[in-house]
């Protein structure tokens, strides 16, 4: 059978070859229930979803239903309707020069219907490929009809001096043209309703009209769609009718663990550049990447109605390799560690994906995003470190007291944005115990002991125990209460000076 495109060129071969057609639906069902037996991935790439989503859909494609993937922006919605072409045969035949790709032993359209009266059994076939099988089409207000199913085209009557009565004069739309295949719509509520309406009679009654015929030309074909639920009360709506002849309704999700987070992210991120420079990302960082969208997801700050897209773990990532990426250029080093400050440069790679709130435009888009970095870093660090609060109540004295110490003697650490593996390394280094405490609760490389060391430090901010001073391209650590009397003299000086 996977042969048969090389072999059977004409109809008459056709009929004597061992094919027998089978509708779309059928076709998908069958090469479903082949790879379920076979164990081969039905969704290669799309992960998160073996116990949830994936199941729903091979329900619907079993019970050769048409459905929506309903979900927030960033979902792979788009993703796994783009995959169902892997479930259609390798080939099928259709009449050469069809429009809307007709069965050659049961054509519909006008056009195959008269080639194939004419020249019999030997009306030349073509084969078509799964992949020309697919159709899509991003829903858009200014979508029309004829977009979508056609209508008749007055060019091609007048160059083929048709009458306009004529069958022939049809300009086929989108949904047709991918007869014999599947046919997505995504974002279907931003389709107006009374575009929504021509697509009733291909859900129910599998067939299209064509504006001024009084014919109705028979599909088949699978329709699927996406939709965000967010955009019901925004933009648009699916109207009832529609919504009614759409067999399931499958519920799509963000990713629930961290693991799963990490592998889709190292997966759809550009981190192997390809390039003569090495960085380091310590698991550590991929893990606070992926808990800053976690925490996004649950802020305040975040209308959650919108959602949080998966795409923000992504450009965030590559945010932050590419900021490790250009100092390591200006150093002329060929390798490098990710560390904090890569961490806040990802901030523009958030700002434009966070959906704000009332109260988070107040606060601004900027520090929303810094505030979400912070709490995600506290997070991270809790799951590694001993708890800084609960190590003051310890007898024996804090794990960190030497760090602090360090500090409330005066002493300040300033880390620029610019300095090399080696001048970063010794400026965390002269912190007593600040290794010691890196290398006890984290198994890692020694050439990430500074990225640590370094978290360390940042985590020790954001629990309010070491002040912080960011400048164009330079942090300063110092000691909490020398930081606060600091901006008192700065207030004291500024009311002097004001008198």
């Amino acid at each position: 059978m996977s042969q048969l495109h090389k072999s059977v060129s004409t109809l008459g071969e056709l009929k004597k070859s061992s094919w027998q057609p089978q509708s779309v639906k059928e076709e998908i069902r069958s090469n479903l229930i082949a790879k379920i037996q076979s164990g081969e991935p039905l969704f290669p790439n799309i992960k998160g979803y073996d116990h949830s989503v994936i199941p729903q859909l091979q329900h619907a494609l079993l019970a050769k239903h048409d459905f929506i993937l309903l979900g927030l922006r960033g979902q792979a919605k788009t993703k796994i309707l783009r995959q169902l072409v892997t479930f259609l045969d390798e080939y099928v035949p259709i009449v050469e020069g069809s429009q809307i790709n007709d069965d050659p032993l049961h054509p519909v359209s006008k056009q195959a219907r008269e080639l194939v009266d004419k020249q019999g059994d030997e009306t030349p076939i073509r084969w078509l490929h799964r992949s020309e099988r697919y159709g899509e089409k991003l829903a858009t207000p200014d979508t029309a009809v004829a977009d979508l199913i056609g209508d008749i085209d007055p060019i091609k009557a007048a160059s083929e001096k048709l009458h306009l009565a004529d069958e022939n004069v049809i300009n086929f739309g989108l949904v047709p043209r991918t007869n014999r295949g599947i046919f997505g719509i995504n974002e279907l509520p931003d389709l107006q309703p009374r575009i929504q309406v021509a697509l009733l009679n291909i859900m129910q009654e599998r067939d299209i009209q064509i504006r001024g015929f009084n014919i109705r030309i028979p599909m088949d074909i699978l329709m699927v769609f996406s939709a965000n639920p967010e955009d019901y009360t925004n933009r648009g709506n699916i109207i009832t009718p529609l919504k009614d002849r759409i067999d399931s309704q499958i519920l799509t999700h963000y990713p629930k663990k961290m693991d799963i987070a990490m592998e889709i992210t190292e997966q759809e991120a550009w981190i192997s550049r390809g390039e003569d420079i090495e960085v380091v990302i310590p698991r550590i960082y991929k893990e606070l990447l992926e808990q800053i969208v976690f925490v996004a997801r649950d802020s305040e700050y975040i209308d959650q109605k919108s959602g949080v897209s998966t795409r923000m773990t992504i450009t965030a990532m590559e945010q932050l390799i590419s900021a490790a990426e250009r100092r390591a250029i200006l150093n002329g080093e060929s390798t490098t560690v990710a560390r904090i400050t890569d961490v806040f440069h990802i901030v523009p790679a958030l700002t434009g994906k966070l959906e704000l709130v009332y109260e988070g435009e107040q606060e601004g888009v900027t520090n929303v995003a810094k505030h979400i970095i912070g709490k995600a870093i506290k997070t991270i660090f809790e799951n590694y470190f001993p708890d800084p609060e609960e190590q003051k109540k310890q007898e024996g004295g804090s794990l960190y007291e030497p760090v602090l110490n360090w500090f409330a003697n005066g002493n300040s650490l300033e880390l620029a944005d610019s300095l090399d593996q080696k001048q970063y390394q010794k400026k965390l280094q002269q912190i007593p115990e600040l290794e010691t405490i890196a290398q006890k609760y984290l198994e890692i490389p020694t050439a990430q002991d500074p990225a640590v060391m370094d978290f360390i430090i940042e985590a020790l901010h954001q629990h309010s125990m070491l002040g912080k001073e960011d400048l164009d391209n330079q942090r300063s650590y110092s000691d909490m209460l020398g930081s606060v009397l600091g901006s008192m003299d700065d207030f004291d000086n500024l009311e002097d000076f004001t008198e």
